[in-house]
């Protein structure tokens, strides 16, 4: 298998990839939200080797079927992951186009939480609100008030 040129993935990436944070609300967690960045891509199924030559161009991750909207996605959700091989990507082939302004709070919370500063009340309201910045067309399982309510409310 042909290895991709970086740059290569980068376009790819500018049209069709997403850095998203996304949050969960989890009583048994200390702040009482889990924090959870990731990178993906979806593609037809004609489009599937192309993920499988981008899962073996990142080294991590993983590609799964999508039943909402019949596609396949390759997906990486580890923060190591997002750190050590995502990130530096990025970093050394920089997007150009709107996404670059997405990427770099989605680097700044990934480094967040990657030094366990999601774990911090002040330091989660920070990451809420940065991540809320982001992708304004997206769609939020929970709007940011409630996230900051619960936060609010929680204990310690």
């Amino acid at each position: 298998m042909e290895r991709l040129h970086p740059w290569y993935v980068t376009g790819l990436v500018e049209g069709e990839g997403s850095f998203v944070v996304s949050f969960s609300l989890r009583r048994k967690l200390k702040v009482g939200i889990e924090t959870r960045p990731s990178f993906s891509i979806s593609q037809t199924e004609g489009n599937l080797e192309l993920l499988k030559r981008l899962h073996a161009f990142f080294r991590c991750g993983g590609i799964r079927y999508s039943r909402g909207d019949h596609t396949y996605k390759y997906e990486v959700r580890s923060i190591d992951d997002l750190v050590k091989r995502v990130l530096p990507h990025f970093e050394r082939y920089p997007l150009q186009g709107d996404k670059a302004q997405d990427f770099r709070k989605f680097a700044r919370i990934c480094r967040m939480v990657y030094a366990n500063l999601h774990l911090n009340r002040d330091r989660l309201r920070e990451i809420i609100e940065l991540a809320y910045t982001m992708n304004p067309a997206g769609k939020r399982r929970h709007k940011k008030e409630v996230l900051l309510r619960a936060l609010g409310e929680g204990k310690g």
